[in-house]
Order: structure tokens, then C-alpha cells, then sequence
């Protein structure tokens, strides 16, 4: 598929998703806009009942593939960038920790999506909160900037990953750590799903192997590269019910074909420190 297809659907997709019309990664059908769905999905996958409790209401779409806020370690005057921060929950959830002193940014390349943001953000009290529009392997951020940087199943949807961890490198400051969540690989999957644009939308498509996947942080110059979690995830859970179906109704896969797939994917919880 061709970079720009790529990005083509996924800008559309997550635009429907914006506007509660479709569901996207670590969504299940008919979840987008409904409050309940959204925080099973939530809990289910990292977050604590405390955690969603004071966001501002439509900032958790239920889209993640993992809480990386969980693990940041995050501390008060920390500034905190958020690859695809979507409509913003982990980024509400990282302004409770950094404090009134720290400051975190977002950044997504979907309008709808960050227009969303925005308004949460004006429906909350956080002062210390900014959206940007833009591509993750084409940051607007300045060199140094970020003390962290977290990401919640996004980067499998990039096709340039090693551009993403370079632009990660890039912002970061000397000393600055990288905390992610995201869907990767155990083996190859077949021809008929790596082509497909609803499994590359829903997280599976485009995601890579695992080894390839820490690789690329450490190709990027990130050092002490380590997996801080793993945890392998029913198709269905990952993608949302619609492209499951696809995927197991659409490409003429036999049930042990099916079985396999769900077993090669995987979703991590990746850290990777800047050295000084």
C-alpha cells in the first residue's frame, strides 16, 4: 500500500471517529460517543476507575491499546509530548501529574480529532494543555523540548516508524525517556491482511515485528530499549468488531489461519531513555 493511501484512510477513519460516525484501534463497534463502552474498554486495558473519573467528558474515546501514563513516572514541572494524542486522555491524565508547572503537548494530524481536544480542554480546568496539528514523523515541536514522550497505539499506524523514533529522539532533551503503548508483531501475518486498509486502520496492518519495533528505537540513538509489559490480545478487543469481521469473513481465512493471527499480535508497553 502507498504511504499516502495510508495516511488518506487513517485521517478519514479518525475523523469519523472524531465525530462518534465509526470506531478506530482498541475500539469495539458502536463504542465511539457511548461514555460506558468506552471506560470498560478503558479499565480493560490499563486505566483505573480513578483515572477516567475527573477527565472531561468525550476525551476518552476508548481507542488505546494500553495506559503508558501508568509507567511514565511522571513528575511535577515535566514537559510531556504526546504522539496522536487524539481527543486528549492521556494528555488530561499526564497535566494532573506534571502539575500547573509542567506543561504537556499534543499532537495529532486529524482536525476533527483536535478540535475535539481543544474543546475538552475549554470544558476542563487545565491551563497547562496544548494541541498541535501534525504529522508524528514530522513533529512541530523544537529540538529538546519534551522531558517524555508517551503514545497510545498510534505509531503502528505510521508507515515510516524509524522516522517517528528519530523526530522522538529529535524533541526529546538529553536524558529525556520515551514511555509508549502500542501493537507489534510476534510473526508475519498473511499477504491478504498486510493489504488490507480496514486491518491497517484498525492497528494490524501496520504494525511490525516485534524486534523490528525496539530496533528502530535503538537505530534511533534511544539506549536502555526494554519492554516494561506484554500483553497478547483477542482480535476482536484490538481492532473492533467491524474489522474483525472483515478479517475473518472477507479474506478467506480458515479458522486456524484466524487463530494464528490473533496469536502473532501482541500489545507492549516499550521504554527507551535519550542518553546525555
Amino acid at each position: 500500500m502507498k504511504e499516502e493511501t495510508i495516511k488518506k484512510a487513517v485521517r478519514e477513519n479518525y475523523a469519523k471517529v472524531a465525530s462518534g460516525s465509526s470506531c478506530g484501534c482498541g475500539s469495539i463497534t458502536n463504542c465511539c460517543g457511548q461514555t460506558d463502552m468506552a471506560e470498560e474498554i478503558s479499565t480493560g486495558i490499563g486505566y483505573s476507575e480513578e483515572d477516567l473519573a475527573n477527565l472531561p467528558e468525550g476525551s476518552n474515546l476508548g481507542l488505546g491499546c494500553g495506559n503508558p501514563i501508568a509507567m511514565a513516572s511522571l513528575k511535577k514541572g515535566e514537559v510531556v509530548l504526546d504522539l496522536g494524542s487524539g481527543a486528549g486522555i492521556d494528555c488530561f491524565l499526564a497535566a494532573e501529574k506534571v502539575g500547573s508547572e509542567g506543561k504537556v503537548i499534543g499532537v495529532d494530524m486529524t482536525h476533527e480529532m483536535l478540535e475535539k481536544a481543544r474543546e475538552n480542554v475549554n470544558k476542563s480546568q487545565y491551563k497547562n494543555i496544548e494541541f498541535r496539528l501534525g504529522e508524528i514523523e514530522n513533529l512541530p515541536v523544537a529540538d529538546n523540548t519534551a522531558d517524555i514522550i508517551i503514545s497510545n497505539c498510534v505509531i503502528n499506524l505510521v508507515p515510516d516508524k524509524d522516522r517517528v523514533f528519530a523526530e522522538a529522539f529529535r524533541v526529546l532533551k538529553p536524558g529525556g525517556r520515551i514511555m509508549v503503548s502500542d501493537i507489534v508483531l510476534l510473526k508475519e501475518l498473511p499477504e491478504t491482511i498486510q493489504d488490507n486498509i480496514p486491518a491497517y486502520v484498525g492497528c494490524i496492518s501496520g504494525a511490525i515485528i516485534k524486534d523490528d519495533y525496539l530496533n528502530s528505537n535503538k537505530s534511533a540513538g534511544f539506549k536502555d530499549v526494554k519492554i516494561m509489559d506484554e500483553t497478547v490480545f483477542p482480535l476482536n478487543y484490538i481492532i473492533g468488531d467491524e474489522t474483525a469481521l472483515i478479517v475473518k469473513n472477507k479474506l478467506n481465512l480458515s479458522e486456524n489461519q484466524i487463530k494464528d493471527v490473533e496469536n502473532s499480535i501482541s500489545s507492549i508497553k516499550v521504554y527507551a531513555l535519550k542518553p546525555y
